[in-house]
């Protein structure tokens, strides 16, 4: 990591949590134009940006279809104009992405690799993050562009964008398999691609998939008082996207990736110790 120098755009959950692990600078300037990253680069000179800016609504992903417009901007344009201005600039972009841009059968259960097609349009988050991946796929032959989709994070720490965080504040829950991205692990994930020089597409989550009603119930040894219900999905009439990512590309490339169900009872630990 030394022989690189990171900048970190993004002053969110996601890149204070890089910036902290990196010990790099992390810019809290907003990216309007073009001129503003070319200002960024120029007052940092970095090697590497990891662009973490993006919207994900203020409560959920329903907020977007609030203000398409915003999160258009933060989603798509910013991520273009950081790419061309790094492609300009012979500088590295690590973009990080959501998986959130599948549909996924649980009858066929296999896991979603990184050459399946984008298809999911229900949201217009999911939308704007599957236009930013093919135009940056565009450039990618031009310039090093490593692409990294996370989902649904988990930490090891309580934050209000931290999936514990959130179930333990739900009188009501869901019970269906979905891919996460422990954060510890996508970290130490990140580094690991950094320093092979990897570029493309990686799906960075944690082998398998969570059901909700297991992170808990260790939650629950810690917190006899707590109690949840779990609901049926489809009551809830919500426009969501359930799925399991592949790590097989991931590993491949030496990467060892822990199950979902390995790093439970550490993350509940660490998050009621802290």
């Amino acid at each position: 990591m030394k022989k690189n120098k990171i900048l970190i755009l993004g002053n969110g959950f996601i890149g204070k949590r890089l910036q902290e692990s990196f010990k790099c600078a992390l810019s809290k300037a907003r990216i309007n134009s073009f001129y503003d990253a070319e200002r960024e680069i120029n007052k940092y000179k970095p090697s590497i940006i990891i662009n973490c800016i993006g919207s994900t609504g203020r409560r959920n992903v329903d907020d977007c279809e609030l203000d398409k417009d915003a999160t258009l901007f933060a989603n798509t344009f910013v991520p273009i104009m950081l790419a061309e201005a790094c492609l300009r600039n012979g500088i590295k972009l690590v973009h990080v992405s959501s998986g959130c841009i599948y549909h996924f059968d649980y009858n066929k259960g296999r896991p979603i690799r990184e050459n399946n097609i984008p298809d999911f349009f229900g949201l217009f988050y999911s939308r704007s993050k599957i236009y930013t991946e093919r135009a940056l796929n565009v450039l990618a032959d031009k310039c090093a562009v490593l692409i990294v989709r996370i989902r649904i994070p988990l930490d090891n720490r309580l934050h209000p964008r931290n999936i514990l965080s959130k179930l333990i504040t739900y009188k009501e829950i869901i019970d269906i398999p979905n891919s996460i991205t422990y954060i510890p692990d996508f970290i130490a994930a990140l580094r690991h691609l950094i320093r092979i020089n990897a570029s493309g597409i990686y799906n960075v989550v944690n082998k398998g998939g969570l059901r909700y009603p297991r992170l808990l119930n260790i939650y629950k040894g810690h917190k006899p008082d707590f109690k949840y219900k779990i609901i049926n999905y489809r009551k809830l009439k919500l426009v969501r996207t359930n799925l399991i990512l592949s790590t097989a590309k991931l590993e491949k490339t030496g990467f060892k990736t822990r199950h979902i169900n390995e790093v439970l009872k550490e993350c509940v630990e660490q998050c009621i110790s802290c």
